[in-house]
């Protein structure tokens, strides 16, 4: 079974299931060494970065994003 698939089958859980398992997850995360965090921390940013610039996206300044913003706060 993939990890898409694993995925897919939680998510059906009802949300107490769901909590309880992330729970236990994040638990079983606790006891990793600094070094093994370590490096599953860079894995994951490299994953990210790598992500990022396979996306195309178009950006806007954050000044034009702020006005706007504010504009449908108004």
């Amino acid at each position: 079974m993939s990890i898409d698939e694993l995925e897919a089958e939680v998510l059906k859980l009802e949300p107490p299931e769901r909590a309880r398992l992330a729970e236990r997850l994040l638990a079983s995360l606790e006891g990793l060494s600094e070094d093994e965090n370590t490096r599953l921390w860079a894995e994951e940013a490299a994953r990210r970065d790598a992500e990022w610039d396979r996306t195309v996206t178009t950006g806007r300044p954050a000044e034009e994003v702020f006005r706007d913003t504010r504009a449908r706060l108004k």
